[in-house]
């Protein structure tokens, strides 16, 4: 396979990616494989689609030497696009929804794509949609090719002529279902047309996270509102060109909270570190697995590599943010503060620190202001408008400056609140723009910001205390 011979080109390693079973988990009389394409060059499936529609648009003579390559993405597909253009000499410009994964950003960026971040919060008609984004810059850019994988035929038949193959002979020609999740429709639509004609009884499985429109469309054929989902590269708002939904045979409704879960129980027991679609993809193959009652063997896909995620579902603290960790809830003012000092998530000084020591802390961690501590009691606070005002004047002397005691710069005996006040005694703190300390009698529990308020509300606004 992988290892018979020297390729030429990184490019050929896309595809024949391997077939794991799952151990790990309880599948009933199941067995469930995974196929890994995350060990695609870039780390997706979506490596496929972009060699596919690439080749596919220079053969027609839409795509020429030099030439500009514009394409609305989550990112993966945009990883693949970068990866064959930056290899085949094309200028690349992405629209990207700004709730992507910082880690994607950057190794877009470091290909060499023209990223344009656009709003996530806006449906398929308004102007700043990714898709309607990319569209608008295919069209004002000359001579530009457009990738358009929502609609491009070469995106399905990247799986129906490629994957599809790989996955029914690596299960001996014994497959019951395939279970898959809806980005632009490639992967549904290419292995549906495959198995309809080699294996007209396997199954296809719609994975689709809870907000998509697609599972509740398939259930009663209406178009219902979209709303909103953490899961990047799956869900739609609306039913992509590419997308047959005639070809899904049952389709399962997965909260992101299940999809984190999942992937995370993946990398414990199974050493696969995945992202949250491949979670979102192994939660509905859990649930159609237990529901059997016969043996049947079952295939899901690991769309992509977790290690683009490092910042977003394998960071407990943002999990926390976002209501999607089992935290218990308190019933006060602990429930709004997503970094905790007994858990070593809030950064703190102590006052017999230098402010080098104390700047260089809230460099590393980019927050603009640390409490200062002493034995466990707060006895202060500093921030960069403190620091900046220790440290400025002539040159002469600064670096006695930075050596001083945080103890000599900050504000002692901030105001603080306790835990059991009322969420409307936050607002005095925000009006003076600080952030609120809170307290449990002396004992510093950490700090609650106004985003750390719109999270609660937007995430748990049911269960708000108030007096």
């Amino acid at each position: 396979m992988r290892f018979a011979s020297v390729f030429p080109s990184v490019l050929q390693l896309i595809g024949r990616t391997p077939l794991v079973e799952l151990s790990g988990f309880d599948t009933e009389p199941c067995r469930l494989f995974a196929k890994l394409e995350s060990q695609n060059p870039s780390g997706s499936i979506k490596d496929r689609v972009a060699l596919s529609i690439i080749s596919a648009a220079e053969q027609s003579g839409q795509l020429r030497a030099g030439g500009t390559i514009v394409e609305a993405t989550a990112g993966n597909t945009g990883l693949g696009l970068a990866q064959v253009a930056a290899l085949r000499g094309y200028r690349l410009i992405l629209a990207i929804p700004d709730k992507m994964s910082k880690e994607k950003i950057r190794h877009l960026r470091a290909l060499g794509a023209d990223v344009r971040l656009t709003r996530s919060d806006v449906d398929k008609n308004h102007p700043e949609h990714y898709q309607n984004l990319a569209r608008r810059i295919a069209e004002e850019t000359p001579d530009a090719f457009f990738a358009d994988q929502f609609s491009n035929p070469a995106n399905p038949r990247a799986h129906e002529t490629a994957t599809g193959p790989e996955i029914w002979e690596q299960t001996g020609h014994k497959i019951d279902a395939v279970i898959v999740g809806v980005g632009s429709g490639g992967t549904l639509t290419g292995l549906g047309r495959y198995f309809r004609s080699v294996s007209p009884q396997t199954q296809i499985i719609l994975a689709d996270p809870e907000g998509s429109v697609l599972a509740p469309f398939i259930a009663t054929r209406q178009l219902a509102q979209a709303g909103q989902w953490s899961v990047e590269g799956i869900g739609q708002d609306y039913i992509p060109d590419n997308a047959d939904l005639s070809l899904v045979s049952r389709a399962y409704t997965i909260s992101d909270r299940q999809s984190v879960q999942a992937a995370r129980d993946l990398l414990l027991r199974e050493g696969i570190l995945a992202g949250a679609s491949s979670g979102t993809l192994l939660a509905a193959a859990l649930q159609y697995c237990r529901e059997q009652t016969e043996p049947k063997n079952v295939v899901t896909l690991i769309c992509d590599s977790g290690s683009k995620y490092l910042s977003k579902m394998f960071d407990d603290n943002w999990l926390r943010e976002r209501h999607l960790s089992e935290r218990a809830v308190q019933g006060n003012l602990e429930d709004l503060i997503s970094r905790r000092h007994q858990d070593g998530a809030v950064e703190v000084t102590a006052p017999d620190e230098s402010l080098l020591e104390a700047y260089g802390r809230m460099r590393r961690n980019a927050v603009s202001q640390l409490p200062v501590l002493d034995g466990g009691r707060l006895v202060g606070i500093i921030d960069e408008s403190d620091i900046l005002k220790a440290v400025e004047g002539p040159s002469e002397g600064r670096w006695s400056r930075f050596a001083a005691q945080v103890s000599s710069a900050m504000t002692p005996q901030p105001r603080v609140l306790q835990v059991d006040s009322p969420l409307s005694a936050l607002q005095s703190f925000f009006d003076r723009d600080e952030v609120a300390l809170i307290v449990n009698g002396a004992d510093f529990i950490g700090l609650i910001t106004r985003i750390d308020l719109i999270n609660h509300l937007r995430y748990a606004g049911k269960n708000t205390r108030d007096a």
